[in-house]
């Protein structure tokens, strides 16, 4: 190893660092942006609809990957959540949905 080099251990507590500052700008500036946006009755229909935009563009990809079994234990679990409203148990129940399918060979 050269002199000067940066072992692995301060390499990762660097980036680790620099995530930290970046999360924090991006979070701070958000607010400040906000801070200065009117809030119309169409920025506030955008800001609310975007809890399921988020949701949506992070499970579809997992749904057409995992295929047909995924899709139903995400299913599942959406419902169990929406119905019971504890996630312990919607989590259990596509748990059950996953190794019901895996027994069954789908």
């Amino acid at each position: 190893m050269s002199e000067g080099a940066f072992s692995a251990d301060t390499m990762f507590i660097l980036v680790v660092l620099g995530m930290t500052a970046v999360t924090y700008a991006l979070r701070a500036g958000g607010y400040w942006v906000m801070g200065r946006v009117p809030i119309t009755p169409r920025v506030r229909r955008g800001l609310e609809a975007l809890p399921g935009a988020i949701i949506v563009s992070t499970i579809l990809p997992i749904i057409l990957q995992g295929g047909l079994a995924v899709g139903l234990c995400l299913i599942v679990a959406a419902a169990a959540q929406i119905r019971l409203r504890k996630e312990y148990i919607a989590v259990f129940c596509a748990a059950a949905v996953a190794a019901g399918l895996r027994a069954t060979g789908l």
